[in-house]
């Protein structure tokens, strides 16, 4: 379904990565992990690859706006974007996608985020407080550097919301950050998940990134004995 929306406000979330609220019309809902195809109205330039992307939302259902996050490369429409004044006018496609959180509680989730693939995820742990739902979340979250992070600070007060939720957040180039970092380094591999999860075949896994650590980590899940039903993923939308 085709709606109609206005950009509220929109912030520096990471270097390089900013995050655009709008306006939800009255009747748009969409379950944690789903995205939308975003098409700007009348922009003031555009390019070859058009006025239309599709982003992962990353508010929550519960929330007032709806909410995408996206790293800021140089083309017209990040360019109107990143310039644009509250009030720019988009049409809203969706939502799709079926990167939600399974329905069996008894079983654990273990979200695998690289980068700006933390949107759906984001979304979904922001969901999981608001409902109080009852699955254990274990959140691996990749980043060069702390600078890099998107909602890293956020998705650590979730900690104290839900106590059945844990980030666990790894920097792959932590030397080359101005501030200090104490927590985890290097790749998700398997000896990261198998300090932080005391049954690697236990949980579902949900994964979001760049297209080859979405490759790397299928891989490594599948070395782990993961069963491939077990596996979720989707084309990630952000970039």
């Amino acid at each position: 379904m085709i709606y109609e929306s206005r950009l509220v406000s929109s912030e520096v979330v990471a270097e390089g990565t900013m995050a655009f609220h709008f306006e939800r019309p009255s009747i748009f809902k969409h379950r944690a992990g789903q995205n939308m195809l975003v098409t700007l109205i009348d922009p003031p330039e555009s390019d070859a690859k058009g006025p239309s992307r599709t982003f992962t939302i990353a508010s929550a259902p519960h929330e007032p706006r709806i909410t995408f996050a996206t790293r800021m490369r140089d083309s017209a429409f990040k360019r109107v974007l990143k310039s644009a004044a509250p009030g720019l006018r988009a049409k809203i496609d969706g939502p799709d996608g079926f990167l939600t959180l399974h329905e069996d509680a008894s079983r654990p989730a273990a979200f695998l985020a690289g980068g700006i693939g933390i949107t759906p995820f984001l979304s979904m742990a922001r969901d999981a407080a608001e409902r109080r739902l009852p699955h254990r979340i274990v959140l691996f979250y990749s980043n060069r550097r702390p600078e890099d992070s998107a909602f890293l600070d956020e998705l650590r007060g979730l900690e104290q919301v839900n106590l059945n939720y844990r980030l666990v957040a790894t920097m792959t180039d932590p030397s080359k950050s101005s501030r200090p970092w104490s927590g985890e380094t290097g790749f998700i591999r398997r000896e990261l998940l198998e300090r932080h999860l005391p049954d690697l075949a236990a949980p579902i896994y949900y994964m979001a990134g760049p297209p080859a650590m979405m490759m790397a980590m299928r891989a490594m899940l599948e070395e782990c004995g993961v069963a491939e039903k077990d596996m979720k993923d989707e084309e990630f939308f952000g970039y």
